[in-house]
Formats: structure tokens, sequence, C-alpha cells
């Protein structure tokens, strides 16, 4: 059976997030383990907290190398909320570096609105992708975050506005990343693990 690890870097829905992709039918296992990550055929990076701790934590235990080796194999790997934001360059939350496998940063959302930006917003969809094909535009996700990537039209997938446009879903290559959290969004979330479970299956 394929296994797809849930990095655990001490902070992240980790839970929340394996139980989804085990509902859709994946075998999802929670590690910190830079071997297990090397051995898996797919990877998630959640993520819930500071971008700054974020890649500290992941510098810390060796797996921002773990990540990018994995990435370079060519296996799926799927970004969620932090776990996005950290795969571009940098942020304006913090000045450590990001992992730089996407190009480009995340700024903070504007104070004119609420921020965090919490709750359910729609995505309009800018690109096509097999992990959201079927989807309708304007489908509403859940959302929780002050700081979010601009939207790149090489890699933007969907975009959602709340003071400011921002990208929602990005992809590249096999690198696929979400400002939204999938397991809090209904059935459209676990209709994108679902997806992305299939291409770990290959």
């Amino acid at each position: 059976m394929t296994t797809i690890a849930v990095l655990d870097y001490g902070m992240g829905n980790l839970h929340s997030v394996s139980r989804a992709i085990a509902r859709v039918g994946g075998s999802a296992c929670v590690t910190g383990d830079t071997a297990e990550v090397a051995r898996a055929d797919g990877l998630v990076i959640p993520g819930v907290g500071a971008f700054g701790a974020c890649m500290r934590a992941l510098v810390h235990r060796g797996l921002d190398v773990a990540v990018r080796d994995l990435v370079a194999s060519g296996r799926p790997m799927f970004g969620v909320c932090l776990g996005m934001q950290v795969l571009f360059e940098r942020s304006d939350e913090d000045p450590d570096e990001g992992l730089g496998i996407i190009p480009g940063g995340s700024r903070r959302l504007p104070r004119d609105v609420k921020v965090p930006h919490m709750g359910w917003n729609t995505v309009e969809w800018t690109g096509r992708h097999a992990y959201v094909e079927g989807i309708p535009n304007g489908t509403r996700f859940y959302f929780v975050h002050s700081y979010a990537p601009d939207a790149d039209d090489g890699i933007t997938v969907g975009t959602t506005t709340h003071g400011r446009p921002f990208a929602a879903v990005v992809a590249k290559g096999n690198v696929f990343a979400t400002q939204f959290h999938p397991e809090k969004s209904s059935d459209a979330g676990l209709a994108i693990y679902e997806a992305f479970v299939r291409a770990v299956g290959g």
C-alpha cells in the first residue's frame, strides 16, 4: 500500500489532515522522521502558526532537506495553509528564508479588513489542475490566515479576495498547495484530498 507522510515538525493540524486522507482511502503516516519521509510515496505539509517558527523547526530537524529531496524525486507533495507559505522563497512575516520550491513570497493581508481572515470564502479558478477538476468555480473553502502569497499567473490555480486578491491554490510540477484548509472544507476539500491520494497511488 502506498503511504502518505503527514509532516510533523512540532506545529500544525496533523491529525485532522491524516483523518481526512484516511477518509478518502489513503494511508497516512504522521512523522517527523527524515527516513520515513524519504520512503513515503507522497507528502503533506500541514501548517498552523508562524512562518519563522515553522522554518526554524524544519531546518532544526533536517526536514527542509527531506522535503526538497522528495519534491526533486517527482513524488506528489501537498502544502496546506502555512505549509503552503513555507514553499515560497520568503514571507513578510519573518526574515527567515522559505524552502524556495516555489518562486515569490507572502504578504500580510490589508489592515482595513478583519485579520486573521477566518471562515468560508470563495475560490475563483484561474488555471486547471487535476486535483480541482469538477469543483465548481466559486466554491467556498475554509481559511484561517493573516498572510498570503501573491497570485502569480504562472503557478496560480485559484484566487480568493480578502482585502486584496491572493493565491488560494498554486501548483508547480508535482507540488500543489492551498491557502485554505481542505480538511475543514466539507466535501469539496475532501474531493481535493481524494484526487491527491489517487495521484500518490499512481
